[in-house]
């Protein structure tokens, strides 16, 4: 259930002006219901329970949750909304899923609606039931806020009932938008109108002898036994194909705002045809794109070629999933591995940003549309001897830590938090704590099978064994800036940047690149990393220190070699 909303006046008023695309879509819909004088503002996302819910699911309900949200605040939450999560259970099972049990037992209802499926995982009254539950589930532990509807129940309760005797007054004008869309042999045969067997309960795709208006029935044949039948089109005995049923559904739902995928853009055009035709406009939406893989294919279910919702939250923070689904909804975006750590980095300077701006640019951070207006305060750790300065550790950080520290143990990387930060645990901390547990498993599974080390050239002997001595005066040192500070001094001395490009405050050159990619190379394996003294104030000082000495002595590079040989 929603809650009030609080509103500043001045959050309105940049609310009104602001470019972040949740507010653009949200005003199309308040012009709508201005339009309209409509009461309630209903969103829809729609779902197809023959599988499991997946990432599109989480997308497409946080992204229209954003835009509900925006809504609100543009319409200083005066008009109620809400959300329908709409299972089209009715749906008949064509084909056997190959990640269930009994698949045997299933194969002998093929054709039949989901909810007159038997459950193979004997959970529940039908596959229909069952992957609906598991939607609710997975809905309610990122918890949205929605209302759960089901094909099944709306047809069999007669909640369809009136908008269904439209479609068989208007049939004509439903066919005459469907049939050009259709190869020449699909015409011949086609009807919007799907009939449930009445003694196999199938759900039957066969022409339409006859559409008798009077009594709102269709007149078919069973191709097999040559059986004439007169079926009711209410009542739950048949329904509709999918393009006509969900204009039939934002004709009696009252569906104001539904979002669908870039492949969805011609039926999306052809069902508002229809929901015209039914008289009544189709709901406002966008049509966002489709995700990549890392080289650039359209992910497919066949080709197994994505990344699921539960590898993301194996490596990367549920908030760090919005915010990929958040950034830029238009464009296609490749979805692979690769993209969990920045996303999760992103989110957190995100967060860390929210607190210390306007209302115009809150509006515009991505915290804001992902926490509905209240993000949570950072969980920063303040270092010993700091003085009140604290740090916000960052995923890339933790996960050069768990780099260096060779460990797969989130306890050992706990331990370096601790003495870096006294004060923090994973009692006081524990979104850092989970943080720590997605670094661990990224590292092992991605980033220590991924490391090149390679050995020093002798210039870069010569600054890291200078780097090792002027660190001597600094140990048990946590001060990140006056570490950072040696580090650019002695990249200074050794790797200036003779171009001219950078200078210090003092006039002097400033720090080559290469200083930088030299210390990631050598001493972290890696082609970059974390602002170095940041690293070092985390790790120790005595810690980089022998690390600077296994790296010149050749010890890390060898230890490396024999972890992949080993593999």
């Amino acid at each position: 259930m929603t809650h009030p909303l609080h509103l500043d006046p001045a959050l309105v008023e940049a609310a009104r002006a602001s470019a972040a695309w949740p507010f653009e879509e949200a005003r199309k819909l308040v012009a709508r219901l201005e339009r309209s004088g409509k009461k309630e503002a209903l969103f829809e996302t729609g779902y197809g329970p023959s599988g499991l819910p997946h990432i599109g699911t989480f997308g497409e309900v946080a992204r229209t949750s954003m835009v509900r949200h925006a809504f609100r605040v543009l319409t200083e939450d005066r008009i109620p909304t809400r959300l329908v999560a709409f299972s089209d259970d009715m749906d008949g099972l064509r084909k056997v899923p190959d990640n269930v049990p009994n698949r045997e037992m299933l194969a002998a209802h093929i054709g039949k609606p989901l909810t007159r499926v038997p459950d193979p995982f004997g959970t529940h009254e039908s596959f229909g039931h069952h992957n609906n539950a598991r939607l609710r589930a997975f809905l309610d532990a990122f918890g949205f806020d929605y209302t759960f509807m089901s094909a099944t129940e709306c047809y069999t309760s007669g909640r369809f009932d009136a908008t269904l005797r439209l479609v068989v007054e208007r049939y004509d004008e439903v066919m005459a938008i469907m049939l050009p869309s259709l190869r020449a042999e699909r015409a011949q045969s086609y009807s919007p109108f799907l009939p449930v067997h009445p003694k196999t309960g199938i759900v039957m795709q066969v022409p339409i002898e006859e559409v008798r208006k009077d009594s709102a029935t269709i007149v078919w044949r069973d191709p097999a036994t040559g059986e004439r039948f007169e079926t009711p089109v209410t009542g739950g005995h048949a329904k509709l194909q999918w393009k006509p049923d969900w204009a039939m559904r934002w004709v009696a739902l009252g569906v104001d705002y539904e979002m669908a995928g870039k492949d969805l853009i011609d039926s999306v055009r052809l069902s508002g045809q229809i929901a015209r035709a039914l008289g009544a406009p189709p709901p406002e939406g966008f049509n966002y794109e489709l995700f990549l893989d890392e080289n650039g294919q359209k992910i497919s279910k066949s080709k197994g070629n994505g990344l699921t919702i539960e590898e993301w939250l194996r490596y990367g923070t549920p908030e760090s999933l919005a915010l990929f689904m958040y950034n830029k909804p238009r464009e296609a975006k490749r979805l692979f591995f690769d993209v969990i750590p920045r996303h999760v980095d992103d989110y957190l300077g995100f967060l860390n940003a929210y607190g210390r701006q306007e209302w115009k640019h809150r509006l515009g951070n991505p915290a804001w549309h992902i926490h509905a207006g209240e993000p949570p305060a950072p969980e920063t750790i303040e270092a010993a001897g700091a003085n009140g300065t604290s740090t916000q550790l960052t995923f890339g950080m933790l996960l050069n830590l768990a780099g260096v520290a060779n460990t797969e143990d989130p306890a050992v990387l706990w331990g370096f938090i601790r003495r870096y930060a006294p004060g923090a645990s994973p009692e006081t901390h524990p979104r850092l704590d989970k943080l720590v547990g997605h670094a661990v498993n990224y590292f092992r599974d991605f980033v220590r099978p991924a490391k090149t080390f390679r050995a020093a050239s002798e210039a870069e002997r010569k600054a890291l064994a200078d780097l090792d001595n002027e660190l001597a005066a600094f140990e048990g040192s946590s001060d990140a800036d006056a570490l950072q500070a040696v580090v650019y001094e002695v990249g200074r001395r050794h790797f200036p940047d003779l171009s001219g490009k950078t200078k210090s405050p003092d006039g002097r050159p400033g720090v080559s690149q290469q200083w930088f990619s030299s210390v990631y190379q050598v001493l972290l394996g890696e082609e970059r990393g974390p602002r170095f003294g940041s690293f070092i104030a985390l790790y120790g000082v005595a810690e980089t220190r022998a690390l600077i000495e296994k790296a010149l002595s050749g010890a890390l590079l060898a230890e490396h070699e024999a972890f992949l040989a080993a593999r």
